[in-house]
């Protein structure tokens, strides 16, 4: 399908909606343990064996049988094999973790004991099974420990680890390419007369992670349509970023070379300040291209309206849960469009920042959220809140 350009600002509510809803979901895949944190589990974690696999000592200390005081016949060490059964009056020396002999009848922590050569005796009182964690009390084989549709944090995979899993099945994070477009940036160093810093590409391999992708690299790209779609097509990952190129200037190659590889363009231009000129396209092949403006705090809010929606449905994740809220302080309405402007937040208070043009970092650099200013007449007494990555 070719790129039909209709020149209709879609809301900055209709264009998140139209981010989220873009694209195929990514099929699931089972990924180790060290490569899934951050994505959704498609199937529950379940236990493979019992946890812990047999009563083991919670304690450094002594497994005793009987009533004190005991005789210490022998040594267990953590990974040990399963010891011959205690006697009365016996007991053996045993380190957190072991497997406790048949027979015991608690473990006596060594900093609540006392020695008299073989013998070992408590220095207080002493409960049946004290120390001891039994085998399957923190969960039985079999089990769902975690259920599908949860992230992948980094305790959920330790979990998965104790209870025996090597790979998790999840919706794996989107990678994502990103093409810094433009003549003028310079990549190192102060700017030159003329020349400008690059400023939106040190941002988005961050911006990406936080949002729940994977960056696949960073290219810098001149001012050439034919540069750009061979970048385009050459990009290996499920979503292409491309900043600057995006607007209807003579340097800008974006929407030509969308047209040319009969992408489909879903979103062409938001009504919001900053980022009027971002888009959101479809290739033939099912990859998706955001374009994202050339002005830092631009690119940055154009990531939040449509990336950020975006890599949620592809994972298949909602795009946020309740919002957050703040009474507004000094912030204005445009007529027409939505304001996205840093905020600090004081006791609940949304104050803007100063420095927030769309070329500026400062402000927003310094900010505690973005504040949603809807578009009307009137002057909010509230306003949604956008998070920032911290």
């Amino acid at each position: 399908m070719s790129v039909a350009v209709t020149g209709v600002d879609l809301s900055w509510e209709a264009a998140r909606t139209a981010a989220h809803t873009a694209g195929r979901v990514l099929p699931p895949r089972q990924l180790p343990l060290s490569e899934a944190a951050g994505a959704m589990l498609t199937e529950p974690v379940i236990a493979l064996a019992d946890l812990p696999s047999a009563d083991r000592s919670a304690m450094d200390g002594f497994a005793v049988c009987g009533s004190p005081p005991w005789t210490v016949v022998g040594r267990l060490r953590a990974g040990a094999a399963p010891a011959p059964a205690l006697l009365p009056g016996s007991a053996v020396a045993i380190a957190t973790g072991a497997p406790v002999p048949a027979g015991t009848d608690a473990v006596l922590p060594v900093e609540l004991s006392a020695s008299d050569g073989p013998t070992v005796r408590p220095l207080g009182q002493l409960g049946p099974g004290a120390h001891i964690r039994r085998r399957g009390e923190e969960c039985l084989r079999g089990g769902v420990l975690v259920p599908a549709g949860r992230l992948v944090t980094p305790q959920v995979a330790g979990l998965a680890a104790a209870l025996g899993q090597d790979t998790l099945t999840v919706r794996p994070a989107p990678r994502v390419a990103a093409l810094v477009t433009g003549d003028e940036l310079q990549i190192t160093g102060a700017p030159l007369p003329g020349q400008v810093r690059d400023a939106i590409g040190p941002m988005l391999p961050g911006l990406i992670r936080w949002a729940g992708g994977t960056p696949t690299g960073i290219a810098h790209i001149p001012d050439s349509r034919d540069l750009l779609a061979a970048a385009l097509v050459e990009a290996d990952a499920e979503i292409v970023l491309v900043s600057g190129s995006s607007s209807v200037g003579a340097a800008d190659h974006l929407r030509p070379c969308l047209a040319a590889l009969d992408a489909e363009l879903l979103v062409d231009g938001v009504a919001c300040r900053p980022g009027h000129p971002q888009s959101l396209a479809l290739l033939p092949d099912g990859r998706a291209v955001v374009g994202l403006p050339g002005n830092p705090f631009a690119a940055l809010v154009a990531f939040l309206t449509l990336a950020v929606p975006l890599f949620a449905g592809l994972t298949g994740r909602p795009v946020g849960g309740e919002p957050d809220h703040a009474t507004a302080h000094r912030l204005t309405a445009h007529p027409r469009l939505t304001r996205l402007v840093p905020v600090v937040l004081t006791d609940g208070v949304a104050t803007p920042v100063r420095h927030a043009g769309s070329a500026m970092l400062r402000g927003v650099a310094l900010a505690d959220a973005i504040a949603v200013v809807p578009p009307g007449a009137a002057t909010p007494a509230t306003v949604e809140l956008l998070p920032l990555p911290h």
